[in-house]
């Protein structure tokens, strides 16, 4: 016998249209998002703050199970793929049977439906007419809506609330599509990086936090940047004024703050952090000269300018360290945060034919401060920062947010939203030629609450049909029409 692979495709959609393979799935991906937040992730963290919370050997397995960026790792997008598959199939599989009952409600009942429906009761009637007359008054004092059906020569009611609530769990799995879709856009076309820029300076390269550097097919460019502070000293508020530079032109301006990003063509600019870049706006010293005759001079520079002190000495600034320490004789620099500041200076004498090394504060057998023509001391300094900003875009955010607001709405239709019927039928035991209204009722949920509706109808329906007058004649040829209308029940029932 010839080996047949057609039973592979088949096999795959019993699996997946199954609907316990779609909620394994489902919990796979919820425990996958719980481990995206607990464990750091890279596109949000620093190295450095990695290397903190974890060892060297935990992080190498963490970052080898892709377990630092899971929601651009390949298993979680796959993850999500495979549950949108197994969702697509299942809601295939089940909706031909939902939209039946949803374009075709069951308005018509057989005395089978009426027996084996929970929620029922009957009520003593004089006529069929009364009765029905008696129960529609009901439903539209009670605000419901009343549909007459004539089937078989038997006529009765049909009343219903909230219908598209048989529809509410596709909303929820479309909501739940959308909301993975976007997921797997981001994952495969979205990036995240950063971008630092000073007062005046245009950019269209960021850092990525994957690694590497992505051009933006425009600049940004910082107009300024500021931090305001509590009481304490305390950072209160990072803003940065920015402009989207495009042909040389500013096409697009905005003060950003945390939280209220910039927006251009799809990338977004967040207020990330502002700080010290290390450099040096201005520099103010006070020179006294060494020999003590002179006037002390107050003088500014900005690295390297070169101001002249007298006819035969000059002062150069070549160099600022903001965090230095001094090792081996040499001076270095341990980190760009202002901390422990240093400023070389290179005093030239032409008198005595030579330059002298002089470091702000003074480092003993480093520097040349006591043997230079000049004393320095430090009266104001003014650095340069920059605004850090991080820089994200999210081409499928529209589906998330699309599906978010979309299961919201089928939530709500789920919980708070349920499909009621009623059925009201004239019914009449051909022994006694007596009528009687058949009330019955059905709730998809909630069915304690149900209960005091349909209490409350029928107790309605029983308040009319006591209100309705007493006229012996019309009972009279009444009765002789129910009778025959007995017999032929009986006899369209029996035939059935």
């Amino acid at each position: 016998m010839a080996f047949s692979l057609s039973w592979i495709p088949k096999r795959i959609h019993k699996t997946f249209a199954n609907l316990r393979t779609g909620i394994v799935l489902l919990i796979l991906v919820v425990i996958a998002s719980a481990m995206g937040t607990f464990v750091l992730q890279r596109p949000a963290t620093d190295a450095d703050k990695l290397t903190q919370a974890y060892s060297p050997n935990t992080l190498r397995l963490l970052d080898h199970l892709m377990l630092t960026d899971v929601f651009h790792s390949w298993w979680f997008l796959t993850l999500l793929g495979l549950v949108s598959l197994s969702i697509v199939l299942v809601s295939i599989d089940r909706f031909p049977n939902a939209w039946r009952f949803y374009a075709r409600p069951y308005r018509k009942t057989d005395w089978h439906f009426r027996a084996a429906l929970p929620h029922k009761v009957e009520l003593p009637i004089k006529n069929a007419e009364d009765g029905l007359n008696a129960a529609e008054r009901a439903l539209k004092k009670l605000g419901w809506p009343v549909d007459r059906v004539a089937y078989k020569n038997e006529p009765s009611l049909y009343s219903e609330r909230h219908r598209v609530s048989v529809m509410a769990v596709y909303i929820v799995h479309a909501s739940l599509l959308l909301i993975f879709a976007g997921g797997i856009v981001d994952g495969i076309f979205g990036y995240s990086g950063f971008l630092a820029l000073h007062k005046g300076q245009a950019d269209n390269v960021i850092e990525l936090r994957s690694g590497g550097k992505k051009q933006l097919p425009f600049a940004l460019k910082c107009y300024a940047a500021g931090q305001e502070n509590y009481a304490d000293g305390s950072p209160k508020k990072w803003w940065s004024k920015l402009a989207v530079v495009r042909d040389g032109q500013d096409v697009q301006k905005k003060e950003i703050v945390v939280n209220d990003p910039l927006l251009y063509s799809g990338v977004r600019f967040y207020q990330a952090s502002y700080g010290s870049n290390g450099k040096v706006q201005k520099f103010s010293l006070l020179a006294t000269p060494s020999s003590g005759s002179g006037e002390k001079q107050e003088i500014g520079m900005a690295l390297n300018d070169s101001v002249a002190l007298d006819a035969d000495t000059s002062v150069r600034f070549v160099e600022f360290i903001p965090d230095f320490a001094v090792r081996d004789g040499q001076v270095y620099k341990k980190s760009n945060y202002l901390d422990n500041p240093a400023a070389h200076l290179v005093v030239t004498s032409k008198k005595a034919g030579k330059d002298f090394d002089v470091w702000l504060p003074q480092m003993g057998d480093v520097t040349d401060n006591s043997k230079a023509p000049y004393q320095f001391q430090p009266t104001d300094l003014k650095m340069g920062h920059f605004t850090g900003l991080q820089v994200s875009h999210e081409p499928g955010q529209w589906g998330v947010w699309s599906g978010v607001v979309l299961m919201g709405i089928g939530l709500a239709l789920v919980f708070y939203v349920v499909h009621m019927r009623f059925w009201m039928v004239p019914v009449c035991d051909p022994k006694t030629g007596k009528y009687s209204l058949w009330i019955g009722g059905s709730a998809n949920r909630n069915k304690d609450a149900f209960d005091q509706r349909f209490n409350d109808l029928v107790a309605l329906v029983e308040e009319n049909l006591k209100a309705i007058p007493a006229d012996i004649s019309r009972e009279a040829i009444e009765s002789v029409a129910g009778n025959q209308s007995c017999e032929l029940s009986q006899r369209t029932d029996l035939a059935n």
